[in-house]
Parts: C-alpha cells; sequence; structure tokens
C-alpha cells in the first residue's frame, strides 16, 4: 500500500495547492477497537467518530505493534475521510487512518498534540 517506509527517500512529485485540498483529513476519536484475526497482516479494526457532519467511520488499522488495543478508545487520529470505502477482507474499510513508520517500519498513529472538535479539517 505504501510507496516506501524510507526516511531517506525523496520527495514525491510537487503538486499544486488544489490537489492538496482534494485530500480531505479530518481528526475524530476512536470509540470502539476490535482484534481483526482475519486480516493478512496483523491490524485493528477501529470506529472513529468524526462529529456530526461525518459520523462514525469504520477503519482496518495496520497499527497493533505499537498501539495496544486496550490503549485506542478515547484516542484521537487523524485519517483520510474522502477516499472510496475499501474491501479487506470480510470488512470495508471507510476511511485511511494515517500514521508514519518508527524505526522498525511499524505505524505511529498521526495525532493531534492536544484535544480538537472531531471533524476539525486539517490544513
Amino acid at each position: 500500500m505504501h510507496v516506501t517506509h524510507d526516511p531517506a527517500a525523496a520527495a514525491s512529485s510537487i503538486i499544486d495547492f488544489n490537489t492538496f485540498l482534494a485530500v480531505d483529513i479530518r481528526v475524530g476519536t476512536i470509540v470502539d477497537a476490535k482484534p481483526f484475526p482475519e486480516a493478512r497482516k496483523p491490524a485493528w479494526r477501529l470506529w472513529i467518530d468524526f462529529g456530526p457532519a461525518i459520523g462514525v467511520r469504520k477503519s482496518s488499522a495496520q497499527i497493533t505493534e505499537n498501539h495496544p488495543i486496550e490503549t485506542l478508545v478515547g484516542q484521537q487520529v487523524a485519517a483520510v475521510v474522502n477516499f472510496p470505502p475499501r474491501q479487506i477482507g470480510p470488512v470495508v474499510s471507510e476511511v485511511l487512518t494515517l500514521g508514519f513508520p518508527d524505526a522498525d517500519g511499524k505505524v505511529v498513529l498521526m495525532q493531534p498534540s492536544k484535544p480538537v472538535p472531531n471533524g476539525g479539517r486539517l490544513f
């Protein structure tokens, strides 16, 4: 799914600002998290509340190494909310939860540094 996890990789090609604005990245609060044993790679199933305009959306996230399931509910995360839903095994993932690779290439969630209203858009 990802092009590279290499922090030394060159930057992607230049895009214009309108292309960036087309990607709708919002903050939401994880309201439920469950194991996803059917996934090919270890993952959790997440339900994320993006506020009244978007509501609760589902996501499959490969974050098991850095984020124990019992710590997830109540955490705020960033996600792309305007990609089409994606079938992942028996689950439909409705948003792409965002993160960065740690030194071992394992995902660390992208989160605001302090609480913000659900549904806030990245700019």
